[in-house]
């Protein structure tokens, strides 16, 4: 499909994620300063809480393995749930994340939340927000995201985390070098690949939270129902849902959790579900009737960094199979301020 045929909202999706690595090459260095005095509070507490909704929750999901490994006991909840049953914070390093500073969640909480013993950061790409007001802020670069369906908002998000958890003394070497020659590839085979299903589920295991990232933008863009399911949970009961009609997306990093995710492509295949790999491993693996696109060995945020564009080009070109105007959403707003 040439650019004149891309509806309107594929078009500024593609604006936001051209430029989407060097912003986030440049919010890293921009947020060394600040992330330095996160990195002390939670040096200090231990403990770490991220709150957000939609794209903002799911890379907190896929940072909190990367969190815990540097010994910080890291949750991440939804916004809407820590106003119905909160969890306490008291001795907690907070970060709240809302790419536009806005959402209705965001601001009630900051309205109503104790914060008398929590170290309150946030993170933002609208240095003008509520937000950014109201709580110290990293503040990500290239200004707030336009297009509908999260692209950039996410890469300049881990490019804040990039920073925090450097200054906390993690090695974003591999991460940083993702950055700066991201992975390109054809993602027409995988497209054609779910030519024929209902349903989507999307999963993986150190790289769940990029599973769910993906997830929400099929949804978003496609209008199809798309299910993100950690892979241990998956095998709990839901393998019920598998077959021809039912498409199934994982994702795949160069650590100990590797083999379990070729299990699942195994049982998914076997099942009769179109199966797509997105493999960061050393060992990639294609099921029997199953479709690939390996990066190399990368692991951690390097990982993450090399395969979310990839499957954010694969949603994309996706869901111009299935509606005229994806990207225009017809029931939802880019800034959601209603609760």
């Amino acid at each position: 499909m040439n650019d004149i045929q891309r509806p309107s909202g594929i078009r500024a999706i593609d604006a936001e994620m051209a430029r989407q690595h060097a912003d986030a090459r440049a919010t890293h260095h921009a947020c060394r300063e600040r992330a330095a005095g996160i990195a002390q509070a939670l040096r200090s507490t231990k403990r770490l809480v991220m709150l957000g909704m939609g794209a903002s929750h799911a890379v907190a999901r896929a940072v909190e393995p990367l969190y815990r490994k540097m010994g910080i006991a890291a949750v991440s909840l939804p916004l809407s749930e820590q106003l119905g049953q909160p969890l306490s914070l008291a001795g907690h390093t907070v970060l709240v994340t809302s790419q536009s500073g806005e959402s209705g969640e965001v601001v009630r909480w900051l309205d109503e939340a104790d914060l008398s013993d929590v170290q309150l950061f946030g993170l933002t790409l609208d240095a003008g927000s509520t937000l950014a007001r109201r709580a110290p802020c990293l503040i990500g670069c290239g200004g707030a995201e336009i297009a509908f369906a999260g692209t950039r908002s996410l890469t300049v998000t881990l490019a804040m985390h990039m920073a925090v958890l450097e200054a906390l003394g993690s090695d974003v070497s591999d991460a940083a070098r993702v950055l700066e020659t991201p992975p390109t590839a054809d993602v027409r085979k995988l497209v054609d690949a779910f030519g024929n299903v209902d349903a989507i589920v999307t999963s993986g295991r150190s790289l769940q939270g990029v599973a769910e990232a993906v997830a929400l933008g099929l949804m978003e863009l496609s209008r199809l129902p798309c299910f993100a399911l950690e892979g241990g949970q998956l095998r709990h009961g839901p393998l019920e849902m598998l077959g021809p009609n039912v498409g199934v997306v994982l994702f795949k990093a160069d650590d100990h959790t590797a083999a379990l995710v070729d299990g699942m492509a195994e049982t998914a295949a076997s099942a009769g579900s179109p199966v797509i790999v997105f493999d960061a491993s050393a060992t990639p693996f294609n099921p029997d009737g199953g479709t690939i696109l390996a990066t190399g060995a990368r692991s951690g945020l390097a990982a993450i960094f090399a395969l979310l564009p990839l499957a954010q080009s694969f949603m994309m070109e996706y869901a111009l199979t299935r509606v005229s105007d994806a990207g225009t959403p017809i029931r939802s707003t880019k800034i959601t301020r209603s609760e």
